[in-house]
């Protein structure tokens, strides 16, 4: 069998494989696929005149041979015919017969096709040698792909590289002691607060590992994330790393959307051991646990407060700093709620710009109305409600009505 000579393939093989921080076997694979390629648009280059479809050369593979340094063109899957009329896809019974007696009609062979050293030009030398650029990019990223995707949803370190626009781009440290790899904070992620100077280090949610080859980093990390704020807790109290303690849900508002607001979260906890509170175990004493996640997360507000499957306990625990005097599911149905608090309650129970009550309606799953206690005329209130549900049955009823000659006619047709 003929065979195009690589002289120094074996040492390039393995310098890719260092330089890339690629498996050899990738290499061979990245390498094969190119040479394809250039044989193929060798094939074009002689043939000018031929059309070729897409597929017109899926039945033919290069052997690479890593010892001898060399490569060969092989034409799979040809149909033994009487007659071939496509030398690249059929060959004649006549021909195989000559080296193999047996051969029948309707059989498929594989033919050494390799062109001669000579032959293999310089336009087919370009070809593969951009192609290998590009695959051996693939099978970096496709690496990439592999090793994180399972790691989306965990927290790691990452150390800043450069921005782009109004990203930061930034070192991630491999799980598997690979060279770092490169991810993306892009500006909704960042914390208004964090400064990312070079090489300054931060623990980052891995948000999601982008599929596809497309150009840029494919991991795309956040600071802003809920995530983030479940991990330092679980990292920092032992009670819920046991399971003693559970986080329940994660209320969190890292970029609030005025300046005069800073981030804040709200974190719900709940235990099943009477003998453990769980808010003070993720407070840790004097504050000593909760006070490494809020440097962590450079000073952001953080609420930790006790969960309750009684939705009026458990609204009215969310809404902390403020002291709550009643709260009054209004329309349980649709999650709706009244709050009543104390006229010095007010502006801390709706918070600067909403953002208490905001996180408070988005940890419960509630829609809360605060309202002065001195004020609330509970009967109003409950007619009030009561007439907005009548409305919603009449616009029911009415839907109901107006359909009603779209199914007589309907009827009449089918009739």
């Amino acid at each position: 069998m003929s065979m195009v000579s690589l002289p120094g393939l074996k040492d390039m093989i393995e310098s890719i494989s260092t330089e890339r921080n690629l498996p050899k076997q990738a290499v061979e694979e990245a390498l094969r696929e190119a040479l394809l390629k250039g044989y193929e648009r060798y094939r074009r280059t002689v043939q000018i005149d031929t059309q070729f479809t897409e597929d017109y050369f899926d039945n033919f593979d290069v052997e690479l041979d890593v010892e001898e340094e060399g490569f060969r063109v092989l034409a799979k899957n040809l149909t033994i015919v009487e007659q071939a009329s496509n030398q690249d896809h059929q060959i004649s019974l006549k021909d195989v017969q000559e080296v193999a007696p047996e051969a029948e009609l309707g059989d498929t062979v594989t033919l050494d096709v390799t062109p001669e050293q000579n032959e293999f030009g310089r336009m087919a030398a370009i070809q593969t040698k951009q192609v290998l650029a590009q695959k051996l990019r693939d099978k970096q990223r496709k690496m990439i792909q592999d090793e994180f995707a399972e790691h989306e949803g965990t927290v790691l370190q990452a150390r800043v590289l450069r921005f782009e626009r109004q990203s930061v781009i930034m070192a991630v440290s491999s799980v598997y002691g690979q060279p770092e790899v490169e991810a993306e904070l892009p500006k909704r992620e960042q914390l208004p607060k964090d400064n990312y100077r070079a090489n300054a280090t931060f623990r980052v949610y891995l948000k999601r590992v982008s599929q596809g080859s497309q150009r840029g980093p494919q991991l795309i990390v956040s600071r802003s994330d809920a995530g983030l704020v479940v991990y330092l807790f679980a990292n920092e109290v032992p009670e819920i790393e046991d399971e003693v303690v559970r986080i329940v849900a994660v209320a969190r508002e890292a970029n609030p959307p005025s300046n005069y607001v800073g981030p804040r979260t709200k974190i719900a906890v709940d235990t099943l051991d009477r003998d453990v509170d769980p808010v003070g175990a993720c407070i840790g004493a004097r504050g000593s646990r909760i006070q490494v996640v809020v440097n962590e997360l450079r000073g952001e507000k953080i609420d930790v407060i006790r969960w309750s499957p009684d939705p009026s306990i458990y609204i009215a625990n969310a809404l902390s700093p403020a002291r709550v005097d009643e709260v009054r599911l209004v329309n349980p149905e649709e999650r709706r709620a009244h709050v009543l608090v104390a006229e010095d309650q007010l502006s801390l129970a709706i918070g600067k710009e909403g953002q208490n009550v905001r996180l408070a309606a988005r940890l419960t799953g509630w829609k809360i109305d605060i309202k002065d206690v001195a004020k609330y005329d509970a009967a109003a209130e409950d007619e009030k409600v009561a007439q907005e549900f009548q409305g919603q049955l009449t616009g029911e009823v009415s839907e109901e009505e107006s359909l009603e000659p779209e199914a007589t006619e309907v009827s009449e047709i089918q009739v």
